[in-house]
């Protein structure tokens, strides 16, 4: 078992006890793990109750950066969960790289596929996921996927919230508690823009200059040939003083942007929602 390195409060240890107790009950799980926070304590208390009878599966297609790709392998040998990557597909679909509104729920159809499928083949009774309470008040088609899928959500059905859960990872002494939220790669688009590899890299290697410089949150939204830069409006200043934007214009301009941005209201979580 994990040991707790800090306390927590009262709510929050009641329900870290019931969610424990609740996953050693299933038996054999299957995790569908992205790599987060909220899936890699899924996967983190699925290890700690069931040993050998969790596996973390993590779902591999352009859409996913590299530097997550690999912090999802770290984080699991650091846990010592087993671990499998699948290709999945959801680029080959219309319904996806179409990009229409419920983009998300072809793309967790397209994995929860794969993620039973496996869970069958190899004995393992159940799928669970990361999806959390805060989860349910956001616009997510890919929640409807996973329940059609049969997949559980137990941060959800006992109420943790990502303050809960970047806590409790806290006092368990995961090191990744704080990581940034990191959305796929294809909610950079505005829906009904398509979806390609290409563009994806665009994207991927454009945030990956900006984090080089010292931004560990950052998107880069992509309309067209038009890159906008969302930060968080406290590293406005930084961004100002660390940048030669010249450099940034010619270095986008690269990867095939026509025009590159700063969106000045900063970075908000699912802006594209709007």
């Amino acid at each position: 078992m994990f040991n707790q390195l800090e306390i927590l409060s009262d709510e929050q240890s009641e329900k870290l006890y019931t969610i424990r107790r609740y996953i050693k009950s299933l038996d054999s799980v299957c995790i569908a793990y992205s790599g987060g926070v909220d899936s890699t304590l899924v996967a983190s208390l699925a290890f700690e109750q069931l040993g050998d009878e969790a596996v973390a599966i993590t779902g591999i297609s352009p859409a996913l950066a590299n530097t997550l790709r690999e912090e999802a392998r770290s984080q699991a040998k650091w846990i010592g969960v087993k671990h499998l990557e699948i290709k999945t597909s959801e680029l080959d679909q219309t319904s996806y790289s179409d990009n229409p509104k419920d983009r998300c729920f072809a793309c967790k159809k397209e994995l929860h596929k794969h993620t039973t499928y496996l869970s069958k083949k190899l004995n393992y009774k159940n799928v669970l996921d990361g999806v959390n309470l805060d989860d349910l008040k956001d616009y997510r088609p890919g929640i409807q996927a996973a329940k059609k899928a049969g997949v559980i959500s137990p941060l959800a059905i006992f109420e943790f919230s990502k303050q809960d859960i970047r806590d409790i990872s806290r006092a368990l002494g995961f090191p990744w508690w704080d990581k940034p939220a990191q959305p796929c790669l294809a909610s950079r688009f505005p829906y009904g823009h398509e979806i390609t590899s290409e563009r994806l890299k665009m994207v991927e290697k454009a945030e990956e200059y900006l984090k080089e410089g010292g931004l560990s949150v950052v998107r880069v939204r992509c309309q067209g040939s038009t890159a906008r830069i969302e930060i968080p409006k406290n590293k406005l200043e930084y961004f100002f003083k660390k940048y030669n934007f010249s450099d940034l214009v010619r270095y986008f301009s690269s990867l095939g942007f026509n025009c590159t941005s700063l969106d000045l209201e900063g970075l908000i979580s699912g802006k594209l929602n709007r």
